[in-house]
C-alpha cells in the first residue's frame, strides 16, 4: 500500500494538541476538588471506576475518525505488479548423418545412438524453439517438419537408425534438404546442426552449392564432425568387431561453417559431444521480452467507512452510555 499524497499524512500532528487539551479538560476544566480530612464516603465510589473509564470512549473513537478520515484524504492505493513475458525462438534444423559408418564404436554404444541421446538433451533444453529433425545417407528427407510438439519431435528422433535409406553420404543434399525447410521461416535466426562422420560421396546437390543456398537466406550452420581420432571400432557381421580408419572431411565441414556465419566442432567421444551442444545452446539465445505493469486498487473508502463507524458510535456512546455514567 501506498498513498498518493503523502503529505497529507502531516495532519496526523494534529492528535498531539487533541490528546494534551482532553487531558488538561479532564483535570482541571471539569472536576472541581475540595479538601477533606477522609475519603472513607467515597471509597464506594471506587468499584465504579470501570465505568468512569468508559467516559473517555467517546475521545477515542474521535481520534480514530480524525485518524482514518485523514488517511482517506491522502488517497491510499494497493498495488499489484504483473509481468507478461513474450518468447522469440529459433528455427533448427537437426541436420544427422544415419549411413551405415554412424554405426562405429568410438561413441557409447555406438555413434548414431549417441547422437540422438545427446540431440534429445539439447532438443529439451530450448522449450522456446521450433525445431525440424532431417536425415540423410546417401540420400536426405524430413524426418520431421519445423514443430514446438517436443515429444513428437523426441519419439521420430528416436525412430531414426542406420539402413533406413540408401547407404552414402550425401552431405549436401542432406544440408539443401534442410534449407528447404528453414527457407520460408520468418523467424529472426535460422540455424542447421549438421552432425556426419563422413566424406560427401552420393547426392546429386554439392555441398559448396548447399552452403551457398545457405548462406542466401541467411541461415547459419554449425557443422559437427563426429570420431575419434585415427581408428574406430565397428561391428562387421560375422565378423566381429574391427578397426577402421575415420575419415571426416573437416575443410568441408569448416568451409559451410565459415561461409554461413556458423563453426565447426570435432566430438571424439560422448562428452565432447555433449559439450559441442552446450556450447551451441549458449550462442543461440532465444530472444525473451518482459513487460511489467501495475494494477492500482483505491482504498481510500475503507478509511472514510471507518471514519464514519467511529463518528457514529462516539454519537451513540454520549447519546445512550456516557451521559448515565458517574462523573
Amino acid at each position: 500500500m501506498f498513498f498518493q499524497y503523502p503529505k497529507v499524512l502531516y495532519l496526523l500532528f494534529i492528535l498531539i494538541p487533541m490528546v494534551l487539551l482532553y487531558i488538561w479538560r479532564e483535570i482541571r476544566g471539569k472536576h472541581p476538588y475540595l479538601n477533606v480530612s477522609s475519603i472513607t464516603p467515597w471509597s464506594a465510589g471506587e468499584k465504579n471506576s470501570f465505568k468512569k473509564l468508559l467516559r473517555h470512549v467517546p475521545f477515542i473513537l474521535r481520534c480514530l475518525a480524525v485518524t482514518a478520515l485523514i488517511l482517506a484524504i491522502a488517497r491510499p492505493k494497493s498495488t499489484t505488479m504483473f509481468e507478461k513475458t513474450s518468447s522469440e525462438g529459433i528455427d533448427i534444423v537437426l541436420d544427422i548423418d544415419v549411413s551405415s559408418s554412424m554405426l562405429a564404436m568410438d561413441f557409447k554404444p555406438n555413434r548414431i545412438n549417441a547422437a540422438k541421446d545427446i540431440a534429445v538433451q539439447f532438443i529439451s533444453q530450448r522449450p522456446a524453439d521450433r525445431m525440424a529433425l532431417v536425415v540423410f545417407a546417401g540420400e536426405s528427407y524430413t524426418q520431421c517438419p519445423l514443430t514446438t510438439d517436443r515429444a513428437t519431435l523426441i519419439n521420430m528422433l528416436k525412430e531414426v537408425d542406420v539402413g533406413i535409406i540408401d547407404d552414402g553420404t550425401a552431405i549436401g543434399t542432406g544440408l539443401a534438404t534442410g534449407v528447404s525447410r528453414l527457407k520460408t521461416s520468418d523467424a529472426k535466426s535460422r540455424v542447421i546442426i549438421l552432425l556426419t562422420d563422413g566424406v560427401n560421396n552420393a547426392g546429386e546437390v554439392s555441398p559448396s552449392m548447399a552452403a551457398d543456398l545457405a548462406q542466401t537466406y541467411g541461415i547459419r550452420v554449425y557443422t559437427i564432425g563426429v570420431g575419434a581420432m585415427g581408428e574406430a571400432p565397428y561391428p562387421f557381421p560375422g565378423y566381429g568387431v574391427q578397426n577402421v580408419p575415420v575419415e571426416i572431411d573437416e575443410p568441408l565441414l569448416k568451409e559451410i561453417a565459415e561461409k554461413t556465419g556458423g563453426k565447426y566442432f570435432r566430438a571424439t567421444d560422448n562428452t565432447k559431444l555433449i559439450e559441442i551442444y552446450s556450447e551451441i545452446n549458449k550462442m543461440e539465445k532465444s530472444i525473451t521480452q518482459t513487460e511489467a505493469f501495475a494494477q492500482y486498487k483505491e482504498l481510500f473508502m475503507i478509511f472514510a467507512l471507518m471514519a464514519f463507524v467511529a463518528v457514529a458510535l462516539e454519537i451513540i456512546f454520549k447519546l445512550f452510555i456516557t451521559k448515565h455514567l458517574p462523573d
